[in-house]
C-alpha cells in the first residue's frame, strides 16, 4: 500500500511528519545551528508539512531554532508544540494547571516568532489537575485563536475520553512501533472510534528499527538511550538479534529498515501518523520516500511476528519515567 494525505484537526497532512527533538536534545551528538536549519528547509523541500516540537526540547532551543524556517515559510507548515513538562532549578515536574498551559503557550509563540499554534498538546497527564479543567484551558486558548487543534499525548483511553467529553479532541500523540505496543491496549482503537488523529513518535525505536543502534555502550554519555532498559547489557543482545532479522526481511523486501519500520505503523489505521526525528539529511529523505512505497502485507505480517511485545527483551522506559506515563500497560 501507499499512504496519502490524512487528517488531523480537519486539516489533510502528509502521514510522515517530522519530530523536531533531536535536533535539540535526547540523541547525540546534535547537529549545529546552521545543520538544524538545513535539516528543516530541506524538509519542507521534500514535501513535509507537518512539524512537532515542544517548549520542552533544549529549553526552548528547539522552537527557537523552528523560528528562523518559520520566518520565512510559516504558510508551509502544520506546526505542533506543547507544554505541561516544567523545568524549575534543573528539576522536571508535570503541571497542567490553567495558569501554567496559558503562562506556556505565550512563552511558546514568542520562541516561535508565530501568532498562531496549529495543534497544542498537553504533554503528560498531570495527575494533580483534572483533565477536564486542562482541556478547558486549551478550549480557551482556541477560542482566543493562540490554538488550533488540541492534542493529549502518553494519555490512556479513559482519560482521551473523559478530555473528549469536555472538547473534542484532535489527536493523540504516543509512542508505538513495533516493538512498542501499548496504544494496542486501547488508545489506538479508541482514536479511531472518536475521529482523533494517532501520532506515533519514536517510530523507528528510537533507531533500534533504522540501523541506528549497533553497540549502545558505545553512544555518547547524554544520549538517552543509555538509560533505557532495551538498550541496556542485559536486553541489547536478545533485540540486536530481533534487529538483525528484521534487517534482513526489509533487504529482502528492497527497502530500508527503517521505512519497513514506518510502512507497518502507517498501516495501522488510516488515522494513524509517524513523526520520526532525525539530524541526518538522507535520513530524512528516506523516511518521506516511504509514502510512495508498496510493501506487500506478507512483509508487514513478517515484521509483526518477529517483533512485537512479547518478542522484544525490556521495558520501553526506565522505572523513573514510567512513574509519568497514564498510557495503559502490558503486565
Amino acid at each position: 500500500m501507499t499512504f496519502s494525505k490524512r487528517a488531523i484537526g480537519g486539516t489533510d497532512l502528509n502521514p510522515v511528519g517530522l519530530g523536531c527533538m533531536s535536533l535539540s536534545q535526547a540523541y547525540f551528538p546534535l547537529p549545529s545551528e546552521e545543520d538544524g536549519e538545513r535539516l528543516l528547509n530541506r524538509a519542507l523541500d521534500l514535501g513535509y508539512d507537518h512539524f512537532d516540537t515542544a517548549r520542552l526540547y533544549g529549553l526552548g532551543h528547539n522552537e527557537k531554532l523552528l523560528s528562523r524556517v518559520l520566518k520565512t515559510r510559516r504558510d508551509e507548515v502544520f506546526l505542533a508544540s506543547k507544554c505541561g513538562i516544567e523545568f524549575d532549578d534543573g528539576r522536571r515536574r508535570i503541571d497542567c494547571q490553567p495558569a501554567t498551559i496559558r503562562r506556556a503557550v505565550d512563552k511558546s509563540l514568542a520562541t516561535l516568532g508565530v501568532d498562531h499554534i496549529d495543534l497544542y498538546y498537553l504533554h503528560r497527564r498531570d495527575f494533580n489537575t483534572p483533565i477536564e479543567e486542562s482541556v478547558g484551558a486549551l478550549a480557551d486558548l482556541k477560542t482566543e485563536g493562540k490554538i488550533g487543534t488540541i492534542g493529549l499525548s502518553e494519555m490512556s483511553s479513559a482519560t482521551l475520553r473523559a478530555a473528549h467529553a469536555e472538547h473534542p479532541v484532535g489527536a493523540m500523540q504516543t509512542e508505538y512501533s513495533l516493538w512498542t505496543r501499548n496504544p494496542e491496549l486501547g488508545v489506538l482503537e479508541t482514536c479511531g472510534e472518536l475521529g482523533v488523529a494517532f501520532v506515533a513518535f519514536s517510530p523507528v525505536a528510537r533507531g533500534a528499527l533504522a540501523r541506528g543502534v549497533k553497540d549502545p555502550s558505545t553512544l555518547p554519555d547524554k544520549d538517552l538511550r543509555r538509560t533505557h532498559p532495551r538498550f541496556d547489557e542485559t536486553n541489547w543482545p536478545a533485540n540486536l538479534a530481533l534487529v538483525e532479522q528484521f534487517n534482513a526481511l526489509a533487504d529482502g523486501a528492497g527497502i530500508t529498515p527503517a521505512q519497513l519500520a514506518l510502512s507497518w505503523v502507517l498501516s495501522r489505521g488510516d488515522h494513524v501518523h509517524v513523526i520520526p526525528g532525525t539530524a541526518s539529511i538522507p535520513h530524512l529523505e528516506e523516511n518521506f520516500e516511504t509514502l510512495a512505497l508498496n510493501v506487500s502485507q506478507d512483509v508487514l505480517d513478517k515484521a509483526d511476528r518477529l517483533i512485537n511485545q512479547s518478542t522484544v527483551s525490556g521495558h520501553r522506559y526506565p522505572e523513573r519515567l514510567q512513574r509519568t506515563i497514564d498510557t495503559e500497560d502490558f503486565v
